[in-house]
């Protein structure tokens, strides 16, 4: 008699308790204290490395809806794993919303938008709409997250980004500290995509760079001196000779 086949047993996703209580036995105070070093606060932290939390999300593998409930948490580790955890193709503009409402500090508004929201099909509308907010950290969502798109998607057309130069414009007399360092990111990163571009956020920049606005004044300044790198300027150019291959 044929012996009968097993039938495989997918293990079960993890669970949010679960995750929470693996978070907080790797919990490091001294990880925790340093983070006000960094403009990052820890009222609700507990003290992990992102290198650690990095390692954590490879092992528990892709789940959005435990992303999401990871966020809900509150707990800052919590919601950078999230970061990682997150599904893309997933994302609705209402989550994307949520989440946006919900940043009070660079670290998990960066994160959030590095690694999850620019791959979002909704990327380019959230950065048009969060532009026009009021609250520091969401405001500063709509360039992190256009400094990412930047960044990361190779299939975005020129016209794309020439389009989000006015946002730029409109936003860079915010003096608010996290605001203006994340239009300047964002416009040294669309110029840094190819010489079109380069080109077209370098007359923005000398623009900003003559205004009246100590604040567009720094972020003109920032960009132009950033994009007139040597470095940057030969890569560029050598980005184009080999698009023209």
């Amino acid at each position: 008699m044929a012996a009968k086949k097993k039938t495989a047993v997918s293990a079960a996703p993890p669970d949010a308790k679960a995750v929470i209580a693996t978070l907080e036995s790797m919990a490091d105070k001294k990880v925790r204290d340093g983070m006000a070093r960094y403009g990052i606060p820890n009222d609700h932290a507990l003290g992990i490395s992102v290198g650690a939390l990095r390692a954590l999300a490879k092992k528990l593998g892709k789940s959005h809806a435990l992303a999401l409930e990871l966020w809900d948490s509150g707990i800052y580790e919590a919601r950078i794993l999230a970061s990682f955890l997150g599904e893309p193709a997933e994302l609705t503009p209402a989550q994307m919303d949520r989440i946006c409402r919900d940043f009070d500090n660079w670290a998990t508004c960066d994160t959030m938008a590095f690694a999850l929201f620019d791959r979002s099909p909704h990327a380019f509308a959230k950065i048009a709409a969060w532009s026009k907010k009021t609250a520091e950290f969401e405001k500063r969502a709509a360039f992190a997250l256009l400094a990412s798109v930047a960044l990361h998607d190779k299939a975005a057309s020129n016209a794309a980004f020439i389009k989000t130069l006015p946002l730029i414009e409109r936003a860079a007399d915010d003096e608010r500290n996290f605001v203006k360092k994340g239009v300047s990111w964002a416009l040294r990163s669309i110029g840094g995509r190819n010489l079109e571009l380069c080109e077209a956020s370098l007359e923005l920049a000398k623009k900003l760079a003559a205004s009246d606005d100590a604040t567009e004044r720094w972020i003109g300044k920032d960009t132009l001196r950033d994009l007139s790198r040597p470095a940057v300027q030969k890569k560029l150019r050598a980005r184009a000779k080999a698009a023209a291959r």
